[in-house]
Parts: structure tokens; C-alpha cells; sequence
């Protein structure tokens, strides 16, 4: 386990101060941990431009993929006690994927289809299911970008909008490609169903609550107030639609404002991009994850999880998608990316790095050779727009002796 070089780790703040300078994030903040002692923290710029409210460590932001592990975990819980396997097909919890068909690889319609094996939940959780996300290339995107079917927050519900995607044909056969995608919301339909609770209690029970992560919700808090941040995007568009990306005059450009966002009365239960929450609140589960359980789940599970479950890397499942991560040298696990080859991804790091982001350029990372726990949080929609994360990886590591 490599020790940090203070001088070293300050340059953090500079490159910070940098993204903010050059008016790129609004906010940001990161936080360090090594062999679970907080060793670094910064924050910088604004949480609301406009009423310049300053970017503080108990900033609530949306966290949007960065969920994704959560519900991951919820399903390994259920695993772990004996309640369901990986390799059950979606359908024997959700019927209406029952009659699966996907796409035939020649497609140029959605009628051009052909029956399949529903997905499984392992194929859900590692991207392989044939679903996909409206911002992705593709017949199926577009299909979800007409329907809306990317479990937004809003009036519908997480049940109504998991059997309308289900309508959908499949973008590919299950196994056969991988492709980031809507899979770990209907993941979290499934936990409801096996549960029989909703996703927000059972998180709020079995995880948020015994974590201590008492300001992560689906709902920003009560009593949060004014320190919900606001959402910027450098895009003239929607800062969601990848396939019309076009720079905008303005590089904080405000999509999503404290007062009338929707995520103070949402009623969908997004288990692949729904929570908010604090980076303190986020690094605790990073923490969770990084010493094996914290009583949660077994060391054994997770274990588990954070191994590459795919036949090679992501790059050679010849993805076309948008992803939270590089595809070279990286592999997956039960939600979130693995590293197996740092010279590969082209981002210094450690071989078994566990990580994964969110929309708003949000990051974590953990590192089992260096016993370090790391989080980002900022603002800023789409996360492709910067090159953050792999600059902060380089800063990291650029600071152990």
C-alpha cells in the first residue's frame, strides 16, 4: 500500500479551481480515503450559479448511475440469503418479458424481429441483456427516446414503465453483445417483486438506513432546503440526448433547478440513475464496499461482484453505446466496471479498481492494492463532456510514494 505525498495531493485543488475557472463544472468537491482515514478534501466553485449558493460538502446531488451499485447490491442481498439465482430469466418475475424477441442483426425496423430467451438477471446486472438506453445509436434508442423510457423522475412509476420497455423487442440476443442499458431499473422492479417491498424502503432498511447514509433518497430530504444543487449542461440540446450533441454559446447552461425539480416529489424508484444524496453519504458505501460487507453481505459476495464477469473486456463485446467508463482493459461486474489491465484503459490505476459515474460527471472509484476509497461529485451533464475522471485517477496516483 503506497502513502500520499501531501504537496502532491494539494494539486488537486488547482485542478479543481481549474474546471471552475474555465467555467466547465459549477461545483465540485472530492473526497479520499485510505485504509479508511480521510486523507484529502476540497471543495470548490458554486452549487446555484445564479444565486452563487457555494459548492459545500453537504451539497445534495444527483448521483444518477452511480445508483447503479446499489441496486446491484440490493440483488446480491437477495442472492445471498437464497431468494432468487442469477441465471433466472426476468420473465419468471415480470410476465410482460415473457414472449422476449430481439432485433434480427440486419434490422432497419422494429418489426424485423425474432423470438429469444428473455434476459437474465445476471445479464441485466453486467449490461449483456440486449436492452439499451435512449442515448445509445440504434432502432431501440430511438424507440425510447419517442416513449420517454429512461426512468426519469416523474409521475410514473417504476412497474408502468418497466412492462412499457418490455414492449420492446431486444436491440440483440441476450449474451451476445454488451451494451449500457435500462437493465438494473428493471433489476430493481425484480427486488421489489421478490421483496415485496418497494425499492425505496427496502434500500432505506437493508442499506441506506444500517450505512448510516441518512441523506441519499430517491426524494431529495426533508430539510435539505437549499443545499440541492442545480444541474448544468454545456449542450444547446437536452442534456440527456447524446445523438444530437451540440456545443451551446453557454457552458453552464442551467437544465434542472432546486425550486421545481422534479426530484422533490418524484414518484419513480429508478434503481439504474434515481438516487440523490452527499458525497460523505456516498463514500460510506464505497467504504462498504472496499472492507467487505460491513455486515450487509458476506466479504465472499463481494468478492464476487467486483470480478470481471464478462469473457474479455468490454471492448470485445463490440459495444456501440455511450459508457460511464473506458472499454479497453476494462472489465464488469455486477454494477460497475473492473479493471484488468490499467496500460490497456490508458488511466493509471491499480488491476481490480472498482468503479462507476454517474450523468452529472459523478465518480467513485475503490482501490483493493492501495486501500483507497474515492469520490467525486459535481454537476455537469453529459459526463463525456470532460476528461475528469481519468485526470483524477492520474492525480491520485501521481500523489503515492
Amino acid at each position: 500500500m503506497g502513502r500520499f505525498d501531501k504537496s502532491r495531493l494539494a494539486r488537486i485543488s488547482g485542478w479543481m479551481q481549474g474546471y471552475i475557472d474555465r467555467q466547465q463544472f459549477p461545483g465540485c468537491s472530492v473526497l479520499v480515503a485510505q485504509d479508511g482515514q480521510e486523507v484529502f478534501f476540497d471543495q470548490a466553485g458554486l452549487r446555484d450559479v445564479a444565486s452563487g449558493l457555494p459548492w459545500e460538502r453537504n451539497t445534495v446531488a444527483r448521483i444518477y448511475s452511480m445508483t447503479k451499485p446499489v441496486t446491484s447490491l440490493a440483488m446480491m442481498m437477495l442472492v445471498e440469503r437464497g431468494l432468487v439465482h442469477l441465471d433466472a430469466p426476468v420473465s419468471d418475475f415480470i410476465p410482460a418479458f415473457a414472449e422476449a424477441r430481439c432485433l434480427r442483426p440486419d434490422a432497419t425496423d422494429l418489426s424485423q424481429t425474432e423470438p429469444c430467451a428473455a434476459p437474465s438477471l445476471h445479464q441485466l446486472l453486467t449490461h449483456t441483456s440486449g436492452l439499451s438506453y435512449s442515448f445509445n445509436p440504434g432502432l431501440i434508442s430511438k424507440a425510447m427516446r419517442a416513449g420517454k423510457l429512461d426512468f426519469s423522475p416523474g409521475a410514473r412509476t417504476l412497474a408502468q414503465t418497466v412492462d412499457e420497455v418490455a414492449t420492446l423487442p431486444l436491440a440483440f440476443r441476450p449474451g451476445s453483445r454488451w451494451e449500457y442499458s435500462v437493465g438494473i431499473d428493471i433489476v430493481g422492479r425484480v427486488i421489489e417483486v421478490i421483496s415485496g417491498q418497494p425499492l425505496d424502503v427496502f434500500f432505506e432498511t437493508e442499506i441506506l438506513g444500517p450505512l448510516g447514509m441518512n441523506e441519499t433518497r430517491f426524494q431529495v430530504p426533508a430539510g435539505v432546503g437549499d443545499r440541492f444543487a442545480s444541474l448544468y449542461t454545456p449542450l444547446a440540446g437536452e442534456a440527456f440526448d447524446l445523438n444530437a450533441k451540440s456545443e451551446g454559446g453557454d457552458s453552464l447552461r442551467q437544465t434542472d433547478h432546486v425550486d421545481g425539480s422534479p426530484y422533490h416529489t418524484t414518484q419513480m424508484l429508478s434503481g439504474g440513475g434515481g438516487l440523490v444524496g452527499t458525497i460523505d453519504d456516498y463514500l460510506l458505501f464505497a467504504e462498504m464496499l472496499r472492507v467487505g460487507g460491513k455486515g450487509l453481505v458476506s466479504p465472499q459476495i463481494l468478492a464476487f461482484m467486483m470480478r470481471n464477469h464478462l469473457t474479455g473486456d468490454i471492448a470485445s463485446m463490440g459495444p456501440a453505446s455511450f459508457a460511464e467508463q473506458p472499454m479497453d482493459g476494462m472489465g464488469f461486474g455486477i454494477g460497475g466496471a473492473v479493471v484488468l489491465d490499467p496500460a490497456r484503459a490508458r488511466v493509471p490505476g491499480s488491476i481490480g479498481d472498482f468503479s462507476w459515474g454517474g450523468m452529472a460527471s459523478t465518480f467513485f472509484w475503490i482501490d483493493p492494492v492501495h486501500d483507497l476509497s474515492v469520490v467525486f461529485f459535481t454537476q455537469l451533464a453529459p459526463s463525456s463532456s470532460y476528461p475528469a475522471r481519468s485526470q483524477l485517477k492520474a492525480l491520485i496516483h501521481g500523489a503515492l510514494t
